[in-house]
């Protein structure tokens, strides 16, 4: 990520990566991202930390090392959650990486959207403990307008992952103005009722920790600075699940 207004090493940057950096009329930085095609020489140019570079890449046998250094802390129900982005969006590495945890018998989790094709999810049954599935929304039209995807993509692949026996947990983000009512979450846990298998259930009440990061790469927040949701505001969506019998849990 990059802070495009407190960099005071823009000759260092410019250098590095010509044609990537630029002064903008405020004096800030801009940045072409698209011409940053090797991010990793910007790892340490800025002393102050106003230019930041987050990630980095690792093999599988990197992972592991890192994994295996708290196996002592892992305990009985302690394990690996793989969040992202979409881990099912990765191809060989996920799969040789989840190997090698099953070997070492290492509780895995997976927080994924099932919004990719089934091959993709099918792949990492019996590999994966506990499968933590966002359902944002079940309206196909809603879901296209805000989300930009197919709905009916994650819903199918959501019965098949029950179907198969795969432990899954559904979690409902409550986001104001796409399903924070109690009509639309209804819907949906009538929705999941009906899933064989199924048999939990987390609310997570928007929040705006994500709207800083956006400036940082110069994208458009859609929701805008919409107040957080507080946990009393999904009372009554946390009463009607349980009283379909699914437990449930805000957050997650």
């Amino acid at each position: 990520m990059f802070d495009q207004t407190l960099c005071k090493r823009f000759g260092d940057c410019a250098q590095t990566l010509p044609g990537a950096f630029s002064l903008s009329e405020n004096k800030g930085l801009d940045i072409k991202r698209g011409e940053v095609d090797q991010p990793e020489k910007l790892k340490d140019i800025c002393a102050s930390r106003a230019l930041v570079l987050s990630g980095e890449d690792k093999s599988v046998d990197d992972l592991m090392l890192e994994i295996e250094k708290d196996l002592p802390f892992y305990g009985e129900e302690g394990g690996v959650t793989l969040s992202g982005g979409e881990p099912l969006s990765q191809d060989h590495d996920l799969i040789t990486l989840l190997q090698g945890l099953k070997e070492k018998n290492i509780s895995t989790s997976m927080e994924t959207s099932l919004h990719v094709t089934w091959a993709r999810i099918e792949r990492c049954i019996g590999m994966v403990g506990t499968f933590l599935v966002d359902l944002k929304h079940t309206d196909k039209e809603k879901f296209r307008h805000y989300i930009k995807g197919d709905t009916g993509l994650v819903m199918r692949n959501l019965e098949k992952l029950a179907y198969f026996g795969a432990k899954v947990v559904v979690r409902i983000p409550v986001i104001p103005k796409f399903n924070h009512s109690l009509a639309e979450i209804q819907q949906m846990v009538d929705y999941v009722s009906n899933i064989k298998g199924i048999e939990e259930i987390h609310f997570l009440p928007y929040h705006t920790f994500g709207v800083e990061k956006y400036k940082m790469l110069g994208m458009e927040y859609e929701f805008g600075p919409d107040k957080q949701v507080r946990e009393s505001e999904l009372e009554l969506y946390v009463q009607y699940a349980q009283s379909r019998g699914f437990r449930t849990k805000i957050g997650g």
